[in-house]
């Protein structure tokens, strides 16, 4: 049994007919942009979707007409269908990866079931008491060996007098005076009153002992009639001058020493998204917003002379620097001296001191009282940050939900445990018959959770980490640990590239676990390029053989030997192909020279710290292809995104980034700038695309028009313009209709049928197409339409170079991968006119830049990684520096210089392990990655290594 898909016609897709055996692993590969996605997702996936609405009720069947069916003939057995992108689409600071993956639901169950709630003051567990328990605890002696039980009643608000006779009446006589200890007689003449607040009635004595059971319960059983479920013992002094000794008792929850009550725990009371449970100061946020001292200071090696204080360099505020210096010579606080230096004292003084100038506290609350400026509230933003919530000390939850202990854990400690962690605490604990029988099945579920995020190599991450903050391919593994959680069955998995941001020695793991959603009886189908996933699929589809127009067609579908053995499959022939050019051209260098020497000036880390680094020291050189590699959490975008990035840009001014914590970065200071590339969608827009990215649709724009009449200039042609796109849908091509009940269903446009622009518009051509048929045209289509416009062909061959030839001209960058936004932002900083002439680095006429990738080979095929390695050549040739934080084999194989950080994850990692060139990190280097490099390039290590 297996889907059945027939003449398949999506995007590129020329006709394809596949089958998607049902109960395994399938591999859709293939070169980037040969129509992968376009398969799983535009056809499969949506057909499947499509279906699954038209199941439903009448109302959401009327919007069928307006979903664009797949271009397929018929899409036979198709499954109920999930999609999981590598996209991380998840903005809300709540979210975490304990919600997501539902482990946050089931350890607040467990808490409320076996949490035992501990008293603040440091008297151990507070319990609840039965009139049987109770009975039990005085007979056995734990409130002495002779005891008064007492009942506190408190003070009608008015008929005092009548409750005291009525008292009487049942037959209480005696009452406890508060002041002098002693048991006094209740009469009906004793007054009630306010400095009385309650009265502690004598319900008798007794002794501990088992002939005594009988009248203790009894009295225990008025007492709780009388004050609500609550008594006390008080034991009778051992000696004069000991005092007494106060047992509590009662049905609610209360600390026996203190009294003190608490609530019963309940499921709300430890959520952070619940009134119940959320901190009040912060919201449930754990942090509160307040003024960053180090963006109000960002130089700290400024003196007060020099002007530190950044909100106060602009005309509007200067003038309080002339306050300040007079304030300081009469306090006697030197102007020269750099801020860093400054005695606490006078560092405090200038913040919230007194004396005739403005302090910063009374500045930013003066700026606070003018909020209802648009200007102010810009400014105010520079300088804000958040910080740790005073409350809750980052817990997020209440002091009640605090005091709730599950073995000496609160949740929000066993929260922060990495997954590996709490793993091994699971193990440890021995849990009596009674927790068990308490908790039902939630310990195993919660140990089946976290196995799951280890399976799938997360095991780095802790279940309080913020959902926003994970990579595109975190989240896609995240989401497939929660799959693999809820038990579905019969269920189509659609995934998108899952082993992103996976070390290659982990891709096993991530394959045992797809293998296992399949023996659920799932069917899985996977987009994917490595090689292990790919060689350990039950069935593959290879679609190619190139990109854009050139691919869309089926080429192999079969096992991985029948891929392997297909001579027209460029993935096959990729497979087994090792690169050993690339190992003996590394030990020839190896032999010939000191490479060490050959790459010229070296950027200098010194006690690198920030998160999991362990203040190492590392010299990375400035013109050379540098590979920063470890194990998934091991520390590298922490050094180079949080401590390289983040502490240039704010040596350069910048308030906005928060540095990662170092000693000193030095080696920069001849660069012309250091600019992050990372994977960050380009933006939310349906009406940005590549070529109005790199400036291309200008020119585009400007051919349009001179092929128009009067009155149809390149404004028109714009989607930002009314005059010329569509009055419904602005220029997108699509609206959005409001589901109500479920997502919202994007559909063509009805005024435009999804062309985008006006009809006096559209009937514009060049070459017989006019500017919807142009922007459907792919880059390496529109080099040839445009082959005679020399400015425009120079900057499309940059989309060229970095192999995303296969877009479509008007794609909407929000479409866009990861690995496909990064590579636009690199083709965007190409020189067109520094083209590689006979491998000779050019000649370095402008200061060279330092970029800083974050996995780039995101989403390409095998034979296009070395399309993207020539890239970065160029701009090393370009007297550029190339940093690649990469797990990618192929690329790693071509860097000039590795970086290896390790030897795990999260607390196991942070080490440096070596930093050099890459032919002694294959000799000498004991470390996972190097391992993996020395098998995938078939290395033999020089003896004595």
């Amino acid at each position: 049994m297996a889907i059945a898909v027939r003449n398949a016609r999506t995007h590129n897709l020329k006709g394809v007919d596949c089958r998607i055996p049902h109960g395994a692993v399938t591999v859709v590969t293939g070169p980037s942009g040969a129509g992968k996605s376009s398969l799983a997702f535009d056809t499969v996936y949506a057909e499947g979707q499509r279906r699954f609405v038209e199941s439903m009720s009448t109302y959401a069947r009327q919007f069928l007409d307006r979903m664009e069916r797949p271009p397929v003939d018929a899409v036979d057995n198709i499954l109920p269908a999930v999609a999981l992108e590598a996209k991380n689409s998840v903005k809300n600071a709540r979210s975490t990866v304990g919600t997501i993956t539902e482990a946050h639901d089931v350890l607040r169950l467990l808490y409320t079931h076996l949490g035992e709630v501990e008293c603040p003051n440091g008297h151990g567990s507070a319990r609840s008491f039965t009139v049987e328990q109770a009975t039990d605890l005085l007979v056995g002696g734990e409130a002495g060996d002779k005891f008064t039980l007492l009942a506190r009643l408190p003070r009608p608000k008015k008929g005092a007098t009548p409750a005291l006779r009525e008292l009487v009446r049942q037959g209480f006589a005696r009452r406890l005076d508060e002041v002098s200890g002693e048991v006094e007689s209740l009469t009906p003449s004793v007054r009630w009153a306010t400095a009385w607040p309650t009265l502690a009635l004598v319900l008798g004595r007794f002794k501990a002992a088992e002939r005594s059971r009988g009248r203790i319960a009894d009295t225990v059983e008025e007492g709780y009639r009388l004050a609500k479920g609550r008594i006390e013992a008080l034991a009778a002094p051992a000696a004069e001058d000991v005092p007494p000794r106060t047992t509590f008792l009662g049905r609610g929850l209360l600390c026996t020493t203190c009294g003190e009550a608490f609530r019963r725990p309940t499921p709300p009371l430890f959520s952070f998204n619940s009134p119940l449970g959320a901190c009040v100061t912060c919201q449930g946020f754990g942090r509160v917003i307040g003024i960053d001292p180090e963006r109000v200071i960002p130089d700290r090696g400024k003196s007060l002379k020099e002007r530190p204080i950044a909100p106060w360099n602009t005309p509007a505020y200067e003038d309080l620097y002339d306050e300040l210096w007079s304030a300081c010579r009469s306090r006697k606080v030197p102007l020269t001296v750099p801020w860093q230096d400054l005695d606490e004292e006078h560092r405090r003084w200038v913040w919230s001191g007194s004396g005739s100038f403005t302090n910063l506290d009374a500045f930013f609350r003066w700026l606070e009282r003018r909020i209802y400026r648009v200007h102010v509230r810009v400014l105010l933003a520079r300088y804000r940050a958040y910080e740790l919530c005073p409350a809750c000390r980052g817990t997020r939850l209440k002091p009640e939900a605090l005091a709730v202990r599950l073995a000496g854990e609160t949740l929000p400690r066993l929260t922060r445990r990495s997954i590996e962690d709490l793993r091994r605490w699971l193990a440890e604990r021995e849990w009596t018959d009674s927790q068990r029988a308490r908790s039902g099945h939630l310990l195993e579920e919660l140990t089946e959770r976290v196995e799951v995020l280890a399976r799938v190599g997360l095991e780095y991450l802790t279940l309080d980490r913020q959902a926003r903050t994970l990579s595109g391919g975190e989240t896609q593994r995240i989401h497939l640990a929660a799959a693999l959680g809820s038990g579905l069955t019969s269920t189509l998995y659609v995934l998108d590239e899952p082993t992103i941001g996976l070390h290659p020695g982990d891709s096993a793991r991530l394959l045992g676990l797809l293998g296992d959603l399949a023996e659920r009886g799932n069917t899985v189908l996977v987009v994917e390029h490595d090689r292990t996933v790919i060689e350990g699929a039950d069935h593959v589809i290879d679609l190619g053989p190139a990109a854009g127009e050139g691919g869309g067609r089926l080429l192999i579908q079969g096992t991985p030997a029948e891929l392997r053995a297909a001579p027209e499959s460029v993935t096959g022939e990729h497979l087994d192909r090792r690169p050993p050019a690339i190992a003996r051209r590394h030990r020839e260098r190896h032999r010939r020279e000191k490479v060490r020497s050959a790459f010229g000036d070296l950027l200098t880390i010194r006690g690198a710290r920030e998160n999991n680094l362990r203040d190492f020291d590392v010299q990375i050189p400035l013109t050379a292809l540098v590979a920063v590699t470890g194990v998934s959490g091991s520390g590298k975008s922490s050094l180079i995104e949080n401590v390289l990035y983040g502490t240039y840009q704010r040596s350069r001014g910048v308030v906005e980034v928060d540095p990662g914590e170092c000693d000193a970065l030095a080696g920069l200071d001849d660069l012309a700038d250091v600019i992050l590339v990372d994977q960050r969608p380009l933006g939310r827009s349906s009406r940005s695309n590549p070529v109005t990215y790199i400036k291309a649709y200008d020119e585009i724009r400007k051919v349009m028009a001179g092929m128009a009449g009067a009155g149809i200039t390149a404004g028109h042609f714009s989607f930002n313009v009314d005059k010329g796109r569509c009055p419904e849908c602005k220029g997108t091509g699509v609206t959005e209709v409001d589901m109500q009940f479920m997502a919202s269903v994007t559909v063509v446009c009805d005024t435009c049928q999804g062309h985008r622009f006006r009809p006096e518009v559209l009937a514009v051509a060049y070459r017989g197409l006019n500017i919807a048929e142009v922007l459907e045209r792919t880059v390496t289509e529109a080099l040839e339409l445009f082959s005679d416009r020399r400015a425009l062909v120079r900057k499309l061959n940059a989309l060229v170079d970095v192999g995303l030839g296969y877009l479509r001209l008007g794609q909407p960058t929000s479409t866009l991968s990861g690995g496909e936004a990064q590579r636009l932002k690199l083709a965007s900083f190409l020189d067109p006119s520094a083209r590689r002439k006979s491998g000779k680095k050019a000649k370095k006429d402008r200061p060279g830049r330092l970029f800083l990738f974050d996995e780039p080979t995101t989403g390409l095929h095998l034979a296009d990684i070395e399309v993207l390695v020539e890239t970065f050549r160029r701009l090393v040739e370009q007297g550029d520096g190339v940093l690649v934080v990469e797990h990618s084999q192929d690329l790693i194989a071509r860097a000039d210089w590795i970086v290896d950080l390790g030897p795990g994850g999260g607390v196991h990692g942070g080490e440096l392990l070596y930093s050099g060139p890459i032919d002694g990190f294959l000799d000498r280097v004991e470390s996972s990655t190097a391992e993996e490099m020395r098998r995938f390039l078939g290395w033999r290590r020089v003896s004595g290594s």
